[in-house]
């Protein structure tokens, strides 16, 4: 028994180191340590030995599995290792060859195309940029912008709250209280950004786009002449020359009193059609004199300064301007549409 504890483990050196698969190493685990196998053979047949030589034996035989099952997963490891790097070898990629289609310009998104057109408008008119977190403060969403707690604006089924005091913005106003509350006037700012609300149609998303912006300066230096010309020129700008605007009474709790845009309709030219709904007008936007109560909350004396203040869908605007008829399709990342804006 002993002679032949001897020539297996002089047998399975030799057949170890010629193995060079992982298919060729379990061979040799079951030719030596299988249901059949010599390593299983021999403890099969220590009861044939002596009572007191059977420890003795017993002991090489388990000493000599071990160091078998040692070896193999050794081997095993290494060969593992060998056939990564082999794989890894061939499937190289030379990332500096050159690709079959020079043409591989990207394109902006309709939506950041209508955002750096409404920045570069009101840029124009004197406009600063601004912004501001995207998860925010009940205080700085709601409570300064005169948005009372049981206002319908606060309903859950509107906002998303993480906490009772902890929101994702509802609007972009929240930036424009932040920015009152550290600066004095004069203000004149504009505040894009991403705004959240628990809406999901063809015309609305639960997360989308907006920009606000904000005018403060003395009372006698700001009217709502002064918003209805800063809406005039902007629709100019972005819908056309030949475009008009009308504003229609309308109520926001952080502007008093409040106004609704609605611009000529750029197909039809005021003549009435489907995207206008025959009436000629489309509504863009609500505006309106920012309320005292909101100026006085952000620390700036109402009775000394007023503003005006409005804001405005991205989505909308880019739908209107490009004949987007579904808003989901601006955020399904599909390349036929995205490569009509190269």
């Amino acid at each position: 028994m002993t002679e032949r504890i001897k020539q297996i483990s002089e047998a399975f050196g030799a057949k170890i180191s010629g193995a060079e698969t992982l298919g060729d190493l379990n061979n040799i685990k079951i030719k030596y340590l299988g249901k059949n196998g010599e390593v299983t053979e021999l403890l099969k047949n220590l009861k044939n030995c002596l009572a007191e030589e059977r420890p003795i034996i017993g002991k090489k035989i388990n000493e000599l599995r071990q160091r078998i099952e040692n070896s193999i997963n050794e081997r095993e490891k290494n060969l593992a290792e060998k056939a990564k790097l082999k794989k890894l070898e061939e499937e190289e990629i030379d990332v500096t060859l050159s690709l079959a289609h020079k043409d591989t310009t990207g394109a902006l998104h309709p939506l950041t195309i209508t955002k750096n057109m409404f920045i570069n408008i009101f840029a124009g008119m004197g406009f600063e940029v601004k912004e501001g977190p995207e998860i925010e403060l009940d205080y700085y969403n709601f409570q300064l912008l005169n948005i009372p707690a049981d206002h319908p604006s606060r309903d859950m089924q509107d906002t998303f709250y993480i906490t009772d005091k902890i929101l994702l913005r509802t609007q972009t106003s929240a930036v424009q209280a932040r920015v009152m509350l550290e600066e004095k006037p004069p203000i004149r700012i504009i505040c894009p950004g991403k705004v959240f609300r628990a809406d999901d149609d063809a015309t609305h998303s639960p997360m989308f786009h907006q920009m606000e912006g904000l005018v403060i300066d003395e009372k006698d230096k700001v009217t709502l002449g002064d918003l209805k010309g800063c809406l005039d020129e902007f629709a100019r700008k972005f819908f056309g020359e030949d475009s008009r605007i009308r504003l229609r009474p309308s109520y926001f709790p952080f502007t008093e009193p409040s106004v609704e845009m609605d611009v000529s309709c750029f197909m039809c030219k005021g003549k009435g059609c489907r995207l206008c709904k025959n009436t000629g007008w489309i509504e863009i936007l609500g505006a309106g004199i920012v309320n005292p109560i909101v100026l006085d909350n952000c620390g700036i004396d109402s009775k000394k300064y007023s503003g005006y203040a409005f804001g405005i869908g991205i989505e909308r605007c880019a739908m209107l301007k490009f004949g987007i008829p579904d808003i989901r399709i601006l955020f399904e990342n599909d390349i036929r549409f995205l490569r009509q804006y190269k």
